[in-house]
C-alpha cells in the first residue's frame, strides 16, 4: 500500500478495529449486513431489451383486442408496500399494491405517453451500448417533459416496472457528492483517480464501472452537509485522522453517493459512521444511508448499508457539552411532525439507542446544527469532538 502514514498512532484506531472485527463476525454469522457482492443481480443488455420488448408486446396485444393499453407500476408511496429487515433495510414486499397508468384516461394519458417515449430512448441506448444522463433525457424535449422531476420519476417507475436496477437502463445521474481521503480507483475508461486528503473529487457518475479500488482506510465518515465537509477539509481532518475516507451527498444523498457508500462497504467492510445535524432532517438523511428510502425500496439491496452507525451530533452530546440555548434552535411544527414520523418507522424498534436520542430531542424541543460546536472553539469539531468519538467508540 503506497498511502503515506500521516495520522495518529495505531493504538488510536483500537475501538474502530474492534468494531470492524465485530462487523465481520456478524457477516460470517449471516447478520448485520451482507457479504460482498450480494444485491440485486444486474441485468444483461439482452435481458433489458427483452423486458422492454415484452412491455411493447403487451401494448400491441391490448390494441389488437380493442383494449386501451395500461402500464402497471408498483406503488412506492405507501408504507403498506414496504417491509423492513435489519440486514437489508426498507424493501418492497413481493406482492404489493399497484397503480395503473392508463392510455385512455385524461389524467394519465400524458404520463403513459412519456413512459413510452423514455422506454424507446432506453431501448436505443442499451441496444447501441451508449449512456445518457437524466439531464440529457430531459433536454431531448424539455417542453414536453415540463421539468426534470417528471423525468426522474418516470425513470424510477420504469426501473421498478422492469425489475431492473436503474444503471442497467444505461441512464446515469450527474453526481453531486464529493469524496476525499485515502482511496484510489480506476474509472471504466481506464482513468486513474487518486483521492486526496486535502481536496475533494466528485463522486463518479458510473459507480458500476469503477474498479481496482484500493484503500487502507480505517473508517468512512459520511458527512451530511457540504459546508461541514469543506470545513473538515480546511482543518486537515483527513490528514490528521489518516488513513480514512470522507464523503458527502450534500444533503439528501443522490443515487451515486449511496451506490458508492455501498460499494465501499461491499469491497472493504470498513466501519462507516455518520456526522449529521442533531435535527430530524439530519436523522432522516442518516436513515437513508443506513436503511434506504420508501421511493427507492425496490433497489434496497444495492443502496443500503445497515452497518452505518450514528457518530454525531447526538442530542445527548448537545446536553452533555452544555451548548448554550442561544446556539440551539426551537423545533418547528414541521420538525416535530418529521420526528414523530421517524419514530413510527419500523427500523426504530431495533435501534433503542437512536430512539432515546430522538426522545431527548423531542423532550428538549430544540435542535442543533454541527456548527453549534464552534462556541467551544473554532476547531472543536475536527480537533476534539470527532477524534474523541472515533478513539473511544462514541457511535451508536
Amino acid at each position: 500500500m503506497a498511502f503515506a502514514p500521516m495520522g495518529p498512532e495505531p493504538s488510536f484506531f483500537q475501538a474502530l478495529d474492534q468494531h470492524r472485527a465485530s462487523l465481520l463476525a456478524a457477516l460470517r454469522r449471516g447478520g448485520g449486513g451482507e457479504p460482498a457482492g450480494v444485491g440485486t443481480r444486474l441485468a444483461s443488455s439482452s435481458e433489458v431489451l427483452a423486458s422492454i420488448e415484452n412491455v411493447i408486446q403487451d401494448i400491441i396485444t391490448s390494441l389488437a383486442r380493442n383494449e386501451a393499453p395500461v402500464f402497471t407500476v408498483d406503488n412506492r408511496s405507501t408504507w403498506e408496500n414496504i417491509k423492513f429487515e435489519d440486514s437489508v433495510g426498507l424493501q418492497m414486499v413481493s406482492h404489493c399494491t399497484t397503480r395503473k397508468i392508463k392510455s385512455d384516461s385524461p389524467k394519465s394519458v400524458k404520463n403513459f405517453a412519456l413512459i413510452l417515449k423514455i422506454l424507446s430512448m432506453i431501448y436505443k441506448l442499451v441496444q447501441s451500448d451508449a449512456y445518457a444522463t437524466k439531464r440529457d433525457i430531459y433536454y431531448t424535449d424539455s417542453q414536453l417533459f415540463g421539468n426534470q422531476t417528471t423525468v426522474d420519476n418516470i425513470i424510477n417507475d420504469i426501473s421498478c416496472m422492469l425489475k431492473v436496477p436503474r444503471r442497467c437502463l444505461h441512464i446515469l445521474s450527474t453526481s453531486k457528492g464529493l469524496i476525499a481521503g485515502n482511496l484510489r480507483y480506476m474509472e471504466e475508461d481506464g482513468t486513474k483517480v487518486h483521492c486526496s486528503c486535502a481536496t475533494a473529487v466528485a463522486v463518479p457518475s458510473n459507480i458500476q464501472g469503477i474498479w481496482n479500488l484500493i484503500t487502507d482506510a480505517k473508517f468512512l465518515l459520511i458527512v451530511e452537509k457540504d459546508a461541514t465537509f469543506q470545513r473538515l477539509l480546511d482543518d486537515n481532518f483527513c490528514t490528521k485522522m489518516s488513513p480514512c475516507i470522507m464523503i458527502t451527498g450534500k444533503g439528501v444523498p443522490d443515487l451515486n453517493t449511496r451506490l458508492l457508500v455501498r460499494k465501499l462497504w461491499d469491497t472493504f467492510h470498513m466501519p462507516a459512521v455518520t456526522l449529521v445535524d442533531a435535527d430530524p432532517h439530519g436523522i432522516e438523511i442518516m436513515c437513508i444511508y443506513k436503511y434506504g428510502s420508501m421511493s427507492m425500496s425496490f433497489e434496497a439491496h444495492n443502496l443500503t448499508v445497515p452497518a452505518v452507525r450514528w457518530l454525531g451530533l447526538l442530542p445527548s452530546d448537545v446536553k452533555r457539552l452544555n451548548i448554550p440555548k442561544d446556539n440551539l434552535i426551537p423545533l418547528t411544527r414541521r420538525d416535530q411532525m418529521k420526528l414523530d414520523s421517524i419514530l413510527r418507522r419500523p427500523y426504530v424498534a431495533c435501534q433503542p439507542c437512536w430512539r432515546r436520542e430522538m426522545e431527548i430531542m423531542a423532550d428538549s424541543n430544540v435542535k442543533a446544527e454541527i456548527q453549534a460546536l464552534t462556541f467551544l472553539s473554532s476547531d472543536y469539531l475536527s480537533g476534539v469532538y470527532l477524534p474523541n468519538k472515533l478513539k473511544f467508540g462514541g457511535w451508536i
